[in-house]
């Protein structure tokens, strides 16, 4: 399983790259697994402003469809819009190119609630 060390990661298993104060998120290489096959990305909520821990959004798979979390407030500056054509390359590249959204952080210090690679295989039972 693919848990890269430079990324930071939640309990609801999104992975949070944090450049500046803006922040990359996108779905763990696990949970895309535990998913199946991705056929829907939705992401309604660009340009607003959300608290840390509310849902931006949701990812429908074969079988089921699951809430996307907020890990850091912020304003969501950006969508991956090749996710509308392509929801599949969350499951093929699930940390390059399945991106899902970028957020202009509001608060830094919650990047510290984040957790590291090591907690998060921890987490995920590795």
């Amino acid at each position: 399983m693919n848990i890269p060390s430079e990324l930071k990661y939640t309990e609801d298993h999104e992975w949070i790259k944090v450049e500046g104060d803006i922040a990359t998120v996108g779905i763990t290489d696990f949970a895309q697994g535990e998913l199946g096959d991705i056929v829907y990305v939705e992401i309604e909520t660009e340009g607003e402003t959300i608290d840390a821990g509310e849902v931006f959004g949701t990812v429908e798979a074969v079988k089921t469809v699951s809430d996307l979390f907020m890990p850091l407030s912020g304003e969501i500056v950006e969508f991956n819009e090749n996710l509308e054509d392509s929801p599949e390359t969350v499951n093929e590249s699930p940390y390059e190119d399945g991106w899902m959204i970028k957020i202009k952080i509001s608060d830094a210090s919650e990047v510290e609630n984040l957790m590291a690679a090591e907690s998060y295989q921890a987490h995920i039972g590795g």
